[in-house]
């Protein structure tokens, strides 16, 4: 795990995905297009190059005539799996082994560029549908109460609905309330995580001979307990002693290194926010909370990873922690939009001292003033529904985190995700003066995007009531795979990485490329256990391809490595 204040995170990855980064401070959060430009959804149909291919397809041989053999003619199976077909009837041997229904086609049909191009589409929308049949059938509902596309994410302009403004318009609040387990029907929004599925990592020591290794009995609680049981940081209780003789060196260190990756903190308001803080001396209101955060945070990301530090040494930042720590007990009683702020970089600080239990108790506490607020937008200043928005993701996206890993409570906060738009940039009255750091939203929004295609993931493969068997598993995972490549398209030339297996000295491409390995493993990873519950699954080619993308994924995630 990277524990970096901006890898203040935890995600499904758990590791690797964190440490990869070149800065020590990286935190992982799919990408949008620029604002003048479309914006490249991963749901959108992409044009085929499959004319042009046709027309480049060159025949062998041409000059001597030799007699040939007349061709078996392929089963639609072996066709699609691009296998050699025996052309046994009424089953070929492919066929009879997966048992798969065996057509064949119709000797004399020949289809033209244009044909097959047509028919790859209508296998796309037919692949839409039977996963939106599986996530309604999972979830109880009938088809006709949602339509495809307006119900999840998958469907055709799934994150493009996330643009709307919701500003004017009060959402509507679903039956249950406030972050009950019921606010939210499961499989309306596909794009949020499961209640219960099986994606966390400690997962994988219940698979066949991966539970053999283990020396004792699997316990799937046994992360949390184990967070439960550790004890609290001392230092909080202290009267906190504040050095403020560096402020201007961690300030500018927070705006370089740490806002690219929660974009939370708005550069052109920051001066008249500090001048606030300072005329209450740090020791009263939400503004000299967030400044201390914010000074916590940039003495941190100055020193690198945690795991760095010696034992029994105090964390770097931890003295202007402790001193916003005793003022958000009057946070935790006031429902504004800077209150729900303090929170957010608090428990971004947690997640740097690998405190996930205590980090995500600050999250509740955001995510019940955050629904407050949204409840009825009008109760938020018109100068602030940016700050909000950008909030809302962050809070979401770390919650995302943790319920991937660990078995805790959802807080209720995903139920107005779709009425919250992306964050579109940042207003205040320095921006024609000197101001201290850049709006800089690129990676904020990738992270938002791939996440809800993990999170997608996991509610279609990895969930109590997603597809098992790997017949039915294919389409899905085409589906998925369609989308993390369109997610990577999407990005901008200088966040999109190259595949070649170099280190990568750009932090932001780093975390990216390591996200896209990872979210890569997760789509493939149930091949993986297939195979380990039936040996004979392998002899499938198609089954054996996907394993080798899953582990090639998996290899790729711990190349370059490095003690940062």
């Amino acid at each position: 795990m990277n524990t970096s204040p901006d890898g203040l995170k935890v995600n499904q990855t758990l590791g690797a995905s964190r440490d990869k980064a070149h800065n020590p401070m990286s935190r992982s959060r799919l990408l949008f297009q620029p604002p003048d430009t479309a914006p490249a959804t991963p749901l959108q149909l992409a044009n085929s190059d499959g004319l042009l291919s046709s027309l480049k397809r060159k025949l062998s041989d041409c000059t001597v005539d030799y007699p040939r053999r007349r061709a078996t003619i392929a089963c639609e199976v072996c066709r699609s799996r691009k296998s050699r077909c025996d052309g046994s009837k009424p089953k070929c041997k492919l066929c009879a082994e997966l048992g798969a229904e065996c057509v064949y086609r119709e000797p004399g049909v020949k289809l033209d560029a244009g044909d097959k191009l047509i028919l790859k589409q209508l296998n796309r929308i037919e692949n839409l549908l039977q996963i939106n049949l599986a996530a309604n059938q999972g979830s109880g509902l009938h088809m006709s109460q949602s339509s495809p596309s307006t119900s999840n994410g998958i469907a055709s302009g799934g994150d493009q609905a996330l643009l709307s403004n919701s500003s004017n318009t009060a959402p509507t609040i679903p039956n249950g309330g406030l972050g009950t387990w019921v606010s939210v029907p499961t499989g309306t929004n596909i794009s949020t995580m499961p209640r219960c599925h099986t994606n966390a990592t400690m997962h994988l020591l219940q698979w066949p001979l991966i539970r053999d290794l283990v020396s004792t009995p699997y316990d799937p609680q046994i992360l949390l307990q184990l967070e439960m049981d550790r004890e609290p940081l001392h230092t909080l209780t202290k009267t906190p002693c504040v050095d403020l003789s560096n402020t201007q060196a961690y300030i500018q260190a927070y705006f370089d290194r740490v806002n690219i990756w929660y974009a939370c903190v708005n550069p052109y308001t920051w001066r008249s926010q500090y001048r606030t803080a300072l005329s209450n001396g740090f020791r009263e209101g939400p503004e000299s909370c967030i400044v201390l955060l914010v000074l916590a945070l940039g003495d941190a990301s100055l020193r690198g990873s945690i795991s760095r530090i010696v034992p029994h040494q105090e964390p770097p930042g931890l003295q202007y922690f402790t001193a916003a720590w005793s003022l958000l007990p009057g946070m935790i009683t006031t429902n504004n939009v800077l209150a729900a702020q303090c929170h957010l970089l608090a428990a971004a600080y947690l997640f740097y001292l690998v405190r996930p239990l205590e980090a995500w108790n600050l999250l509740c506490t955001a995510s019940t003033k955050l629904q407050l607020l949204l409840m009825a937008p009008n109760r938020i200043p018109q100068k602030q529904r940016e700050l909000v928005e950008r909030i809302y993701w962050n809070t979401l996206l770390f919650e995302s985190d943790l319920l991937a890993e660990l078995d805790l409570p959802h807080s209720g906060v995903v139920q107005f995700e779709e009425n919250v738009g992306l964050p579109g940039g940042f207003e205040g009255e320095e921006q024609g003066q000197a101001r201290i750091g850049h709006d800089d939203l690129w990676y904020f929004l990738a992270e938002i995007a791939l996440r809800r295609l993990l999170n997608r993931a996991s509610q279609l493969i990895y969930s109590k009531d997603s597809v098992s068997s790997t017949t039915s598993l294919e389409p899905v995972v085409a589906e998925l795979d369609y989308q993390l490549t369109q997610w990577y398209e999407g990005l901008p030339p200088p966040l999109q990485f190259p595949f070649s297996r170099t280190m990568l000295h750009d932090p932001i491409q780093a975390v990216l490329r390591l996200r896209f390995y990872a979210c890569k493993t997760i789509i493939y990873r149930p091949y993986i256990l297939a195979v380990l519950e039936n040996e004979q699954a392998v002899l499938d080619p198609a089954v054996r391809e996907c394993c080798h993308k899953c582990l090639e994924a998996s290899v790729r995630q711990l190349e370059h490595v490095t003690e940062q």
